[in-house]
């Protein structure tokens, strides 16, 4: 069954990149959400006065991969214990967020966010904000498929593929062949 769910976990080539290695993704789509501007450009949003997320949306076969395992997968390929930054990129654009459609996914959210809390798996707390979906404004082509078009610059190989090691290590059983 076809589900969506958009995440923000800083950089939005990062995470696309992570999740276009994972079984059951139908199709990924960077973009901007959770802000006040209409129609935001990519410089708008990184300047930090649209209040806008970097995020991406996914589509995907619930069937093949749930949206507790997407979760496993998004907090454990960004740093969701520092408020408004993932490394160095700092604003309110690079804020770690889960946006729910309905109160299923909001639910399975805060559960998922309980239980890592509770296990300790982070030293400091988790401050990834869970927020209702707005409208999803998708990101300008250029910004598609990045790390994919892009493997060899400098951020793709020094942030990237670090992050898409740790995918293939952790959730061996999940990558597409």
């Amino acid at each position: 069954m076809e589900d969506k769910i958009i995440l923000a976990g800083g950089c939005f080539w990062c995470t696309e990149a992570v999740y276009s290695k994972i079984k059951g993704i139908l199709n990924i789509t960077p973009g901007y959400t959770g802000g006040i501007t209409d129609n935001p450009t990519y410089r708008e949003v990184c300047s930090g006065t649209t209040q806008h997320a970097e995020a991406i949306e996914i589509v995907y076969d619930s069937n093949q991969v749930s949206m507790q395992e997407l979760l496993e997968i998004f907090f454990a390929t960004h740093d969701p214990t520092t408020l408004n930054r993932q490394g160095g990129d700092v604003g309110t654009q690079y804020r770690s967020a889960i946006f729910y459609k309905n109160e299923e996914q909001k639910q399975i959210a805060e559960d998922y966010i309980s239980f890592l809390t509770q296990q300790k798996v982070f030293e400091q707390p988790i401050v990834t904000t869970l927020e209702a979906v707005t409208t999803f404004y998708p990101a300008e082509i250029e910004h598609r498929e990045y790390y994919a078009n892009h493997p060899n610059q400098p951020f793709c190989s020094l942030v990237i593929a670090p992050k898409l090691k740790t995918v293939k290590h952790l959730f061996a059983n999940k990558i597409k062949e």
